[in-house]
């Protein structure tokens, strides 16, 4: 089985690295352009695993998290947050939304891979 991701990130660049990276290490890609999008093709999708950004027009990285934990679709699958910020009141209030784990731009494709493998179990 391959695993799923879904990568739901403003930045057409980011959504490109993380393409490439991810589908080169086995994984099936998906992403979105923004939260409400996101939250939009998260049940078509159903990921194994979220990425997300923080600063995204329509619907923050907290407003995902919020609302994949709590909404109609509610899930327990891993969310990391990929983001340029790096303060712990972020990270703080991200863990308390339902975050599983913090990765700050840029990223290394390795390290984030190997985040992904330990996450969903991914040997592919």
């Amino acid at each position: 089985m391959t695993t799923k991701v879904l990568a739901i990130d403003d930045s057409r660049t980011i959504r490109n690295l993380l393409r490439v990276s991810l589908e080169g290490a086995g994984f099936e890609f998906h992403s979105a352009c923004d939260g409400q999008e996101g939250v939009e093709v998260f049940p078509d999708v159903d990921p194994d695993v979220v990425i997300t950004d923080i600063n995204m027009p329509k619907m923050d990285g907290f407003g995902v998290i919020d609302t994949l934990r709590s909404g109609p679709n509610r899930t327990t699958v891993p969310i990391l947050v990929l983001t340029t910020e790096s303060s712990d009141q972020l990270k703080a209030r991200a863990r308390q939304a339902g975050a599983t784990g913090w990765i700050v731009k840029p990223f290394d494709d390795a390290s984030l891979v190997s985040v992904l493998k330990r996450l969903t179990g991914h040997m592919g």
